[in-house]
């Protein structure tokens, strides 16, 4: 037995698969689904779903309590992987489009960062779409991404380091997001 076995509920999704020889024991295991959960419906008929764990290492060990974040389209049967990156050159693309509009996507994005939910922030602050990635997706994976830094980095200021980071990038301090 491990030194330290992690102590955590599962769920157990049966599989079998005979073995066989290398190339079609290999494609029978390339074969296998996704399990993710979905965590979010967007208007747009996609979905936001996490994984666990994420595969995140910490000093070489696995962290349990890491996740990914997707965006899936069950139509395309596609999953995003989005990252910080593109969504900070989105909202780049916005604040060239429309100023006004970007800076109310992050003052919307403050407001979840706080633990508002997405879609009663979009109502409250009457957000709406420009160019690039919708408001809805932005918020909607920035509130799971958050949730993820949060248990990656408990002891540490979790969400708030990136949001610090797109407050920096954009020029924009905390009371213009207030």
């Amino acid at each position: 037995m491990a030194n330290k076995p992690f102590k955590y509920k599962v769920v157990l999704q049966p599989l079998a698969i005979e073995n066989s020889e290398q190339s079609a024991f290999r494609d029978a295991l390339n074969a296998i689904p996704y399990l993710l959960y979905e965590v979010e419906q967007l208007k747009s008929g996609e979905k936001i779903a996490i994984n666990k764990p994420g595969g995140k290492r910490s000093f070489g060990r696995l962290s349990r309590n890491d996740f990914m974040v997707f965006i899936y389209n069950p139509i395309e049967e596609s999953l995003w992987l989005i990252s910080h990156a593109e969504i900070s050159d989105d909202i780049a693309a916005k604040y060239a489009d429309d100023r006004e509009s970007a800076l109310s996507l992050l003052k919307g994005l403050y407001r979840v960062c706080c633990g508002e939910e997405p879609d009663s922030v979009i109502s409250a602050l009457a957000l709406r779409n420009t160019v690039g990635i919708s408001v809805e997706t932005i918020l909607k994976v920035y509130k799971w991404i958050w949730g993820q830094e949060d248990c990656n980095y408990p002891t540490k200021e979790g969400r708030w380091l990136s949001m610090r980071k797109l407050m920096e990038r954009f020029g924009v301090a905390k009371k213009d997001l207030q």
